[in-house]
């Protein structure tokens, strides 16, 4: 296929993305609350013209955190400083459709892009942590199919907000004394099944008319839900066989809905180990790995599979008959992506947590910086991926090297930017700015 210029977004967990970074010399756990940290660590992805950075997040405390540096600052406040601090990169950051509501996570968005001037995505989740429930005051989480089902009402409405205001509604008109034309600002009045707003938005339309929808999941209901919403989604592969299934089946359900495909930008996790030689590189992630501690390790790999591994031998082999088949529960996305590592390379639990400690099931590379711009480039090339989420396996120096000496082989291969072309993060993903619901149509002309 052919090959445009790739997307790159920096994808910044805390410490780094393995979960012993913390542990090594240069990493800098103290900064984990410090918002010049994320400022400077954006003002490098920036200057290597990055798409946007990104931020997970979850509305609980995440489990073991006796092991792990986590616990860290709300996404939206971050942003919010990190566009103050940067000028052209796109900020995208995760907010929850179970444990929001649509009019208070709307405005918050749409003043986040005006203030950024039309740099702001949403990551779209529904949560999977059950924690998450006894900190808004329900008894149990809910099921994966009803968290869903919120999802598409909630965007339903968020949309219908963001749009409530058409284009044109502000008129600033010193002289007639008219600041708004209230025949095009809507009442969406939307009344369903979890929600009832009435409307409009108390701020007028964006600069990108709405932020960018971008969506992580990768279960039936999470490519269901992206192929009718998502315009980038952020998915885990180990394969290129994998990840060239998921990318041609979400781009075929886009279309499917009467979507462009090319509106829907699929970004695979890749967090790389680079080395001036291949050992060297294998060398350093034996390093990091080293350093997990086997309570954290365990427990992560129990929470993806849905099933407490503390009774078995770490030395022994994955238990694969405990797991229960897809067919059987609302399966996550990511637990089969472990069952497929444990049929390909029967790896004992411990190798098998090695394998995840890098990134939590997202592709792990070591290599040099030819071999990683390599892969990048195979996976581009046959089908795979619009771009990559750069995942470092430690911050700030993971970063570093890969702008220093991968960014330049995709550049010489004329797969990454070397400037910025515009200025929102709609233009830098070559997505197209939504109009307003509420516009009227215009009308073709006749002979």
């Amino acid at each position: 296929m052919t090959v445009r210029q790739l997307h790159l977004n920096l994808f910044i967990y805390p410490d780094g993305h393995h979960e012993a970074a913390w542990r090594r010399p240069e990493s800098q756990p103290e900064r984990i609350t410090d918002i010049t940290y994320y400022q400077e660590l954006a003002q490098r992805a920036e200057a290597a013209k990055f798409d946007a950075v990104f931020f997970a997040d979850g509305p609980a405390l995440a489990d073991n955190i006796r092991y792990a540096a986590r616990g860290g600052l709300e996404p939206i406040t971050k942003m919010t400083a990190i566009a103050a601090a940067t000028e052209r990169i796109g900020v995208i950051g995760t907010s929850s459709t179970t444990y929001n509501e649509p009019y208070n996570l709307a405005r918050q968005f749409a003043s986040l892009d005006h203030l950024s001037n039309g740099r702001v995505g949403w990551n779209i989740v529904t949560t999977s942590s059950a924690a998450a429930a006894h900190n808004f005051g329900l008894d149990a989480h809910p099921a994966h199919a009803q968290r869903y089902e919120r999802a598409e009402e909630f965007l339903d409405v968020v949309t219908k907000l963001w749009d409530s205001w058409e284009d044109d509604a502000v008129l600033a008109d010193r002289e007639s004394g008219v600041y708004a034309d209230t025949d095009k600002i809507h009442r969406i009045d939307h009344e369903g099944r979890h929600f009832s707003v009435a409307g409009p938005l108390n701020a007028p339309r964006s600069p990108q008319g709405r932020p960018v929808y971008v969506q992580a999941g990768s279960s039936e209901d999470g490519r269901s839900f992206a192929a009718r919403w998502a315009e980038a989604i952020f998915t885990a592969h180990q394969t290129l066989e994998n990840a060239q299934e998921f990318y041609a089946d979400i781009k075929a359900r886009a279309r499917s809905v009467g979507r462009d495909p090319e509106g829907l930008k699929v970004l695979p996790g890749i967090s790389p180990f680079i080395g001036s030689t291949a050992a060297e590189a294998r060398a350093l992630e034996e390093e990091f790995n080293d350093l997990t501690q086997p309570a954290y390790s365990l427990k992560q790999l129990s929470n993806l599979v849905g099933v407490d591994l503390t009774a078995y031998d770490l030395d022994g082999p994955f238990p694969t008959e405990v797991v229960a088949p897809v067919g059987d529960r609302a399966f996550h996305s990511r637990s089969q992506l472990v069952l497929d590592i444990v049929a390909r390379e029967s790896p004992t639990i411990r190798q098998l947590c090695h394998r995840l400690a890098g990134a939590r099931g997202h592709r792990v590379v070591a290599g040099t910086p030819v071999d990683i711009a390599d892969t990048i480039q195979e996976w581009a090339e046959r089908g795979a991926a619009d771009g990559f989420n750069v995942m470092p396996p430690w911050l700030p120096g993971g970063i570093d090297v890969f702008i220093d000496e991968v960014v330049p082989l995709l550049r010489e291969r004329g797969l990454f930017r070397t400037e910025y072309t515009g200025t929102t993060l709609r233009e830098h993903l070559g997505l197209d700015r939504p109009a307003s619901q509420y516009a009227p149509t215009p009308q073709k002309e006749t002979a």
